[in-house]
């Protein structure tokens, strides 16, 4: 028997762990749940400091500021695969193992509900000491001026907009999930992570957890901006967070389901 395999795992058995996965996932207890959760929104969060550094920078083109800070934004979801947390988005995958009767829909939405509140939790504590740490004054301000800009344009998104750019989201933070799983070493998993989640980040899809980091923070950094009120901040992450559960459980997790588990022979 060899020592090393070399080999990626086949897509048939990947749908075998993801969905091993989420069995273990839904029936972790409640305080590592949290803890994992809450981890999981500082981590994207540290992912979306990194993104506002490059993008900041007025000298980059248009395609070099999106593609160079959608790499860096990676660190957030490489953070919690490797490292290993709760994350919403990713989570969104126990639909598998939901939709092959091995979870209960009482475990999958306490899993849903709790590792949302905590990544918030997460998400929101990063800004409040991002924003203490005067992080924002860096390079001359435009720091937190990107970041005002970035949670205005989020805020003022129009409801089946920010939708659709949240399902879009998902597809790809799922399929970065997915790739990850395909792979034996740290390596694998990360190279597995980029290429998805840079795409979402160029063309400016959704995510909820990220914005539940640049909402706050905008709002911290500017606190009399009327486009960043908490109705708006709540209207965002509705309709982020319907487009993120669609994409993720329905356009992956539910195809995968289908095409694996039901359409194919099992390995």
């Amino acid at each position: 028997m060899a020592v090393f395999d070399f080999d990626a795992y086949s897509p048939a058995q990947i749908a075998d762990k993801i969905e091993a996965i989420g069995v273990r996932k839904a029936r972790l207890p409640l305080a590592g749940t949290v803890m994992l959760g809450i981890l999981a929104g500082a981590e994207i969060g540290l992912g979306a400091l990194y993104y506002t550094l490059v993008i900041a920078d007025p000298t980059l083109s248009f395609a070099t500021a999106r593609i160079a800070g959608g790499v860096v934004f990676s660190l957030g979801l490489i953070l919690v695969v490797v490292a290993g947390a709760e994350l919403f988005t990713g989570n969104n995958l126990l639909a598998m193992a939901w939709a092959d009767g091995k979870i209960t829909s009482i475990e999958l939405m306490r899993n849903w509900v709790v590792v949302y509140v905590a990544n918030a939790i997460g998400a929101v504590g990063l800004a409040l000491l991002v924003y203490l740490a005067n992080h924002g004054a860096m390079n001359a301000g435009a720091v937190g001026e990107a970041y005002v800009r970035i949670a205005e344009v989020k805020a003022t998104l129009p409801f089946a907009e920010a939708f659709f750019k949240g399902v879009l989201c998902n597809v790809l933070v799922c399929l970065a999930v997915w790739l990850a799983a395909a792979g034996h070493s740290v390596t694998d998993k990360i190279l597995g992570i980029i290429f998805p989640v840079s795409a979402f980040v160029a063309a400016g899809f959704e995510h909820s957890v990220a914005n539940m980091y640049f909402l706050p923070l905008g709002m911290l950094l500017d606190p009399s901006n009327d486009l960043l009120s908490a109705s708006a901040i709540a209207h965002n992450l509705i309709a982020v967070t319907l487009g993120n559960i669609v994409g993720g459980s329905v356009l992956v997790a539910a195809v995968y389901h289908v095409i694996y588990r039901k359409a194919l022979p099992r390995e």
